[in-house]
């Protein structure tokens, strides 16, 4: 029997923010086959640190991963944008400073998580959020390209968040850095799509 685990934080542990309409955790296990099952090991607020945590909770029996982490990260770092700076370069190079440390965490955490065996799937972080600034978005890049060039170095696939939930309507009411319920199921439905289909044995972007 198959059975996928969802590791990270919020973007999978959403269910605060739909209140009476599904969670995610829920809409993978009606994405996937009725003999296959699905646990969720992600907590809302987690960061990369928080990961390794999750890993002793994996149940015996997962056969594949998928990990969503880094908004919180990108988050915690978001006030270096308010600090002032004399030029673009001095700026450049506080937020350089940043996404340096969140490159070594991300490293180290998926060494980890990959050390467990199981086929695993990464997701970026998704930039269409309501109300997003460009400065925030900008630097959201930096976050997601660390993301994606440390899981093609592990030859994981990769489930591009920003390609999937692209509308006002994918993020919560209650939060908007959370997914909806329609966006929940968007991200479901990929999820099981990577897992049915993708092979694992090779550094290839899943974009759908």
């Amino acid at each position: 029997m198959s059975h996928v685990v969802l590791l990270g934080d919020s973007i999978f542990d959403n269910a605060r923010y739909v209140p009476d309409k599904p969670c995610v955790i829920e809409q993978v296990r009606m994405s996937l086959p009725k003999d296959w099952r699905a646990t969720l090991c992600a907590v809302d607020g987690a960061i990369t640190d928080d990961v390794p945590a999750q890993l002793p909770n994996l149940p015996a029996g997962a056969t594949h991963l998928v990990l969503s982490v880094g908004g919180n990260d990108a988050l915690s770092a978001v006030h270096i944008l308010r600090e002032p700076a004399v030029t673009v370069g001095e700026a450049m190079l506080v937020i350089g400073e940043a996404l340096d440390e969140f490159e070594k965490s991300y490293r180290a955490m998926l060494r980890q998580v990959v050390a467990i065996g199981k086929p695993t799937a990464v997701c970026t972080v998704y930039d269409s959020i309501p109300h997003l600034e460009l400065a925030d978005r900008t630097a959201l890049r930096g976050f997601n390209e660390i993301i994606t060039r440390t899981a093609f170095a592990a030859k994981l696939p990769v489930i591009d968040l920003r390609l999937v939930c692209t509308s006002v309507n994918d993020y919560s009411s209650l939060s908007p850095i959370e997914p909806s319920a329609t966006g929940g199921a968007k991200i479901a439905e990929q999820i099981a799509a990577a897992v049915r289909r993708h092979d694992f044995s090779g550094p290839v972007c899943v974009y759908f």
